[in-house]
């Protein structure tokens, strides 16, 4: 099932964030060979998990963390601007409208529906906090990752050759990306909306309810 969780919350949810973090130190550090920094627990985290993100996470039927993504709005600090914002042309991308997702990972193992469970995630999120774009930078990998989802950004710049290619890309969620997304997860729209539901109600949280 989708969760989602602030950062301030996480100590609610102990085994769930515990395997989150080894999963994300595992994906970044093990298996892709990014410089990330991992404690002595083996968690990977960074200062931008400090700052309270929003966390999507898929929860295994054991509990366990099998998927994740990270948000926060652009209308603070975020990554794509502190740390990408060369391949925007130099401009920040700062909106209410626009929210950041990092940190997407999988854990071993996952199955391939997870991908796209938390696009699906991502989508309620822009429908139901009024965001109209995620802005995010990614590897060459997760090209054909987003394209098998049914949901690849608008690339807004990229540096590196090959596998070491990064890229800053913005995206939208339209009704026709959310069928695609929601049946290639293998989870029913009402389904999805019941999980984000369950975690905010009808009403999004007025701190984080957006308006045009």
């Amino acid at each position: 099932m989708l969760r989602y969780i602030y950062g301030h919350d996480l100590h609610n949810h102990p085994e769930l964030a515990r395997s989150m973090f080894r999963d994300r130190a595992d994906q970044f550090r093990t298996r892709l060979g990014w410089e990330v920094t991992v404690d002595d627990q083996g968690h990977e985290r960074d200062q931008y998990d400090e700052l309270d993100p929003l966390y999507v996470i898929w929860q295994n039927h054991d509990g366990s963390h099998g998927g994740s993504m990270r948000f926060l709005p652009t209308t603070g600090r975020v990554m794509v601007n502190e740390i990408f914002g060369h391949l925007t042309g130099g401009a920040p991308v700062v909106s209410p409208l626009i929210w950041e997702c990092t940190r997407f990972c999988l854990s071993r193992g996952a199955e391939s529906k997870v991908a796209a469970a938390l696009m699906l995630a991502g989508g309620e999120i822009m429908t139901n906090f009024g965001v109209r774009h995620f802005v995010g930078a990614f590897d060459a990998r997760m090209v054909r990752i987003y394209r098998a989802i049914g949901s690849s950004p608008e690339i807004l710049g990229s540096e590196g050759e090959g596998r070491s290619r990064i890229s800053v890309g913005l995206w939208e969620f339209t009704p026709e990306a959310r069928t695609r997304v929601a049946a290639r997860a293998g989870v029913s729209p009402e389904l999805s909306r019941l999980w984000f539901d369950r975690a905010f109600g009808a009403v999004a949280p007025p701190e984080m309810a957006l308006t045009a």
